[in-house]
């Protein structure tokens, strides 16, 4: 079969997303079928390639610079005179901001549209999938005329996200999937298809597929900040993924104790009470800021116990604790909420604690945890073994058998075991 995947990196340059949706690229080609990448990226950070897989590039440097101006239309931050000020200063940023504030035709949507079909005319594709968030692509294809199946891929939620209020609600994720042939969910966001839930009328188009994340951690070189690091990479947000809990946690345990708390990664702005504590930490905490993939892999990859910090929402699963369990490193989860949904996965993980916020002892827990955990390892066919459902091929096998077109019956034999 002939898919095109259409990829959207122009927010996040390091998308996981993005990651794993060429994850199940490559299992798709390795079972014999023909993909090709359309991806949108920032016109600043090169997208990554696979070989298996021809791309087409669209950059959009205009949108990540009004991005960047208008502060993404957070409620927090600098004032609206201050960033119309900064985006007066890039021509093309506002031209940018006209097309999609005024106009509702950003750049993204229509040159997206555009690619869509003329790849469609070239390559004759049996399936384009969306791969969402960001939904601009979705919008791009649901307008499509096209001769291939039109599927979306919804890693993040449209409607129901938490940290952001979807223009059009279920209303508008509703028209979007009408004009899906098939669509694909997580598991968290099933219960919004389910008889007498919002989206219920799209239910038969619905179906869950895991994340095609677990795989061999390819061989870095190791990046050591501490005698004994716990690192944590990835991006802070207001209610959805916050550092206070973790930084309690290290506040408490001895200043000799050895440990150094890596926080890399994004977000700090928003938290200044949190940014000044970590301060307070000195050596104790490293906050290197954003880093390019390649350090983050290089941090992990020195860390004696990586750290997940859990979303605050419960019907999104961060796919990088699937990340961390190929690693075979011990894990410690700092759990959110009460029905956070990476529980089930850490409860299935030997070298795994979790702590939570109302829970009295949870520096004495990780006090002893720690000097426990620290030099335990877990070799890959191990943890394959554990999470065999997020092999790439397991997952590629779910996806296929979720379009149910000619071409896809025998696919499941050159996909079983499949955990590269």
């Amino acid at each position: 079969m002939q898919f095109l995947f259409v990829l959207d990196s122009v927010e996040n340059p390091t998308s996981a997303n993005v990651t794993i949706a060429l994850r199940l690229a490559q299992a798709l080609t390795q079972a014999g079928h023909s993909v090709r990448l359309l991806h949108l990226w920032d016109g600043q950070t090169p997208p990554a390639a696979l070989p298996s897989c021809p791309d087409t590039r669209l950059a959009f440097a205009d949108e990540r610079m009004m991005n960047a101006a208008l502060e993404n239309g957070a409620k927090q931050g600098s004032a609206l005179p201050l960033r119309l000020v900064r985006l007066l200063r890039h021509p093309s940023a506002v031209a940018a901001a006209v097309r999609q504030l005024v106009l509702h035709a950003p750049r993204r949507e229509t040159d997206t549209r555009r690619a869509i079909e003329q790849l469609d005319s070239q390559f004759h594709f049996d399936v384009i999938c969306a791969v969402c968030a960001p939904y601009r692509s979705a919008f791009a294809l649901e307008k499509s005329r096209v001769g291939a199946k039109k599927v979306l891929w919804q890693l993040d939620p449209y409607a129901s996200n938490k940290s952001y209020q979807a223009p059009g609600g279920y209303a508008r994720e509703l028209a979007l999937l009408s004009s899906m042939y098939a669509a694909f969910v997580t598991e968290q966001a099933a219960p919004d298809y389910a008889p007498g839930a919002p989206l219920s009328d799209a239910h038969d188009k619905i179906h869950t597929l895991h994340f095609p994340a677990l795989i061999r951690p390819e061989p870095i070189q190791a990046e050591t900040p501490g005698e004994k690091c716990c690192v944590f990479c990835g991006s802070l947000y207001p209610g959805l993924r916050e550092p206070d809990f973790a930084l309690t946690l290290f506040e408490v345990l001895a200043p000799d104790c050895g440990w150094t708390l890596v926080m890399a990664g994004g977000g700090w702005e928003h938290f200044p009470e949190a940014a000044r504590r970590a301060d307070a930490l000195g050596s104790r905490l490293f906050r290197p800021g954003p880093v390019p993939a390649a350090r983050a892999r290089a941090l992990q990859a020195g860390a004696e116990v990586l750290l997940s910090i859990g979303n605050l929402t419960d019907n999104q699963l961060p796919s990088k604790i699937f990340e961390y369990f190929a690693a075979g490193k011990p894990v410690l989860h700092l759990s959110m909420t009460v029905n956070d949904p990476a529980l089930p996965w850490m409860a299935r993980y030997p070298l795994a604690l979790v702590l939570r916020p109302d829970d009295s002892d949870a520096s004495k827990k990780l006090a002893h945890w720690l000097e426990s955990a620290a030099g335990q390892r877990l070799r890959f066919e191990e943890v394959a073994t554990l999470f065999p459902e997020v092999c790439p091929g397991a997952a590629a096998q779910e996806f296929l058998n979720g379009l149910n077109l000619p071409g896809t019956e025998n696919a499941g034999e050159s996909l079983q075991g499949d955990t590269e």
